[in-house]
């Protein structure tokens, strides 16, 4: 650790569908952190799984580009590319690693268990948080658990779609009606979602949600706005001022997201102070129901007919390039973009030293 500074690993690109989005995220968080304090270690997961580790930086990459390390540069499989890291010589040690995957193998809880294996502190949401909060099926019992309002939902896996094609669907005819929205169960970003109107459109919705997964869930429609919450913290977690997304389309897909800029976000929200505060107190229900821990984004209808608040999903590790809705909150609460960055790691180092203090092994 030089100078007293702390070594950060940033860990990013992946092989979920969504390795570009987290190359953005990596370069803005690369170009707002204080180097006074910090070092980087850059460590780039190519999207077919490999890892490639460059030198220790104290200041940015230029562009974008770079951060995609030259071919061969420290190529390592995961277990070596941390371990080797982690008990290197001591300037090569990272103190803590940050990772900024979406998606599948960095939101799931997988990569999370790898560091929790080399024992070594990283930032953000752990295992078990993050397994259930990728999970929407799991996720939505949780919910449930904890009293959260939700609208209608079923869920079904393939060799049931397989078996019974003709009870699934009456079954979900029966209980939500058209329009329906469907869902693979475990991807982030609004991938291989799509709304249908009749019979027709539901096969032909479940059959393109199965290409990305074993388990379908399937919600009713509701028509509403879409508010959204950050949620910062441990063991008392904080909530954000709420935001809404104005969405350019008829849902919030990944095109409304990511590409076609027409989607607005309104920070903050245009609602009045109570049903803020009920959104806030909402959002850290719902953080300590998945046993969150670090960072979560809180996503909530607001019904149109009734006003009713019904919980959509969380998010354990949002968009977060300074033009997100996580960090956007945040700013508009009161905290900067790289007053953000110090918390969330101060939050990782403080989770890894209490776990340290834990007995493993009975001792009598």
């Amino acid at each position: 650790m030089g100078q007293n500074k702390l070594t950060v690993g940033l860990v990013y690109g992946g092989k979920s569908g969504e390795h570009e989005v987290s190359l953005s995220t990596a370069f803005a968080v690369m170009n707002a952190f204080d180097y006074d304090k910090y070092e980087l270690v850059p460590f780039y997961i190519t999207k077919q799984g490999q890892w490639r580790i460059g030198g220790q930086l104290s200041a940015p990459f230029a562009q974008l580009e770079d951060l995609k390390l030259a071919e061969g540069e420290g190529t390592q499989s995961a277990l070596n590319a941390v371990f080797s890291r982690l008990y290197g010589q001591e300037n090569q040690a990272v103190d803590i690693m940050f990772p900024l995957l979406h998606g599948t193998f960095g939101e799931d809880g997988t990569i999370q268990g790898l560091f929790e294996m080399a024992d070594i502190p990283y930032v953000g949401t752990g295992v078990l948080a993050s397994a259930a909060g990728m999970d929407k099926v799991v996720m939505k019992k949780l919910f449930a658990q904890a009293g959260l309002p939700q609208c209608e939902y079923c869920y079904f896996n393939r060799i049931q779609w397989e078996r019974s094609q003709h009870e699934v669907l009456q079954d979900i005819e029966d209980k939500l009606g058209f329009p329906s929205f469907v869902k693979p169960a475990n991807l982030g970003s609004s991938v291989g979602i799509s709304k249908a109107k009749n019979r027709e459109q539901l096969k032909a919705a479940i059959e393109s949600a199965l290409r990305f997964d074993d388990k379908i869930i399937v919600e009713e429609f509701v028509d509403a706005r879409e508010v959204e919450v950050s949620v910062l913290g441990n063991d008392e977690p904080m909530a954000s001022v709420p935001g809404e997304i104005v969405s350019s389309s008829e849902y919030y897909d990944y095109a409304a997201k990511y590409t076609d800029g027409q989607s607005q976000m309104q920070i903050p929200a245009e609602i009045d102070p109570e049903m803020a505060d009920r959104l806030r107190d909402l959002a850290i229900t719902a953080f300590k129901a998945i046993e969150g821990g670090g960072i979560t984004r809180a996503d909530f209808f607001v019904r149109r007919s009734d006003g009713a608040i019904l919980i959509n999903e969380v998010n354990t590790m949002p968009g977060f390039t300074p033009f997100s809705m996580y960090p956007l909150l945040w700013r508009e609460t009161g905290v900067s973009y790289r007053e953000l960055l110090d918390r969330m790691i101060e939050l990782g180092l403080e989770r890894y030293n209490r776990k340290q203090s834990l007995v493993y092994e009975n001792q009598a």
